[in-house]
């Protein structure tokens, strides 16, 4: 279902992992080697129970001490490098369509140094006129303050604008800054709690969404 608007859009902003780039066993392997090395046990079943784009939550659900979350970002950025994640089936495509009708732009909770570096390895950096990552906004996800730079930058109105994401922060941030949110189920690890976020609008794949933005 489609919540009817008034405004009609002009700004499409994403989120990158998980709805743009395939990047779940990737992460999950990451974590698991990262736990491992910490001389802990965690399983894919609780990480998908307790993922979330921010990744404190995840630290705090395994019951990580705060001491040792420094020393988990650098385990888990060693072995998440020799992952080498796709873009998701059809996404570039997707983006070359909307890039001809919208303006594009990415939030995401990824580190601006991994993140970057994909968009140019994919070859769809000059495709967002503005990114947003972990460290450029002072509060994560679901905070709006991510969302709000981005359309700061682009000088766009919330009203205007959509976010796509795989992540009920991504649907939280979202309507929290105002603008309507779409989820991706495709990418989702996390599908119900997708769900009982509310969004806008539901996608199975990122292949259905410039069907549905154009009665959006």
């Amino acid at each position: 279902m489609v919540k009817k608007n008034k405004s009609s859009i002009e700004h499409v902003l994403f989120d990158w992992d998980g709805t743009l780039l395939n990047s779940f066993e990737a992460d999950a392997n990451a974590y698991a080697y990262m736990f491992e090395a910490l001389g802990m046990s965690w399983s894919i079943a609780e990480l998908k129970l307790h993922y979330s784009p921010n990744w404190h939550r995840v630290y705090r659900a395994a019951r990580l001490p705060r001491s040792k979350w420094e020393e988990a970002d650098r385990l888990w950025r060693k072995f998440y490098e020799k992952q080498a994640p796709k873009l998701q089936p059809g996404a570039l495509g997707v983006l070359r369509a909307l890039d001809r009708r919208f303006k594009l732009a990415l939030v995401s909770s990824g580190s601006r140094s991994r993140v970057r570096k994909q968009l140019r390895e994919h070859n769809v950096s000059g495709m967002f006129l503005t990114k947003v990552c972990s460290e450029d906004a002072p509060r994560r996800k679901p905070h709006p303050a991510p969302l709000r730079m981005a359309l700061e930058r682009l000088r766009a109105l919330p009203a205007t604008s959509v976010y796509i994401g795989d992540a009920p922060e991504d649907i939280e941030m979202a309507h929290r800054a105002g603008v309507r949110a779409i989820g991706v189920l495709g990418g989702s690890p996390v599908p119900d709690r997708l769900r009982a976020a509310s969004p806008d609008a539901m996608i199975e794949t990122i292949r259905d969404l410039p069907a549905l933005l154009k009665n959006f």
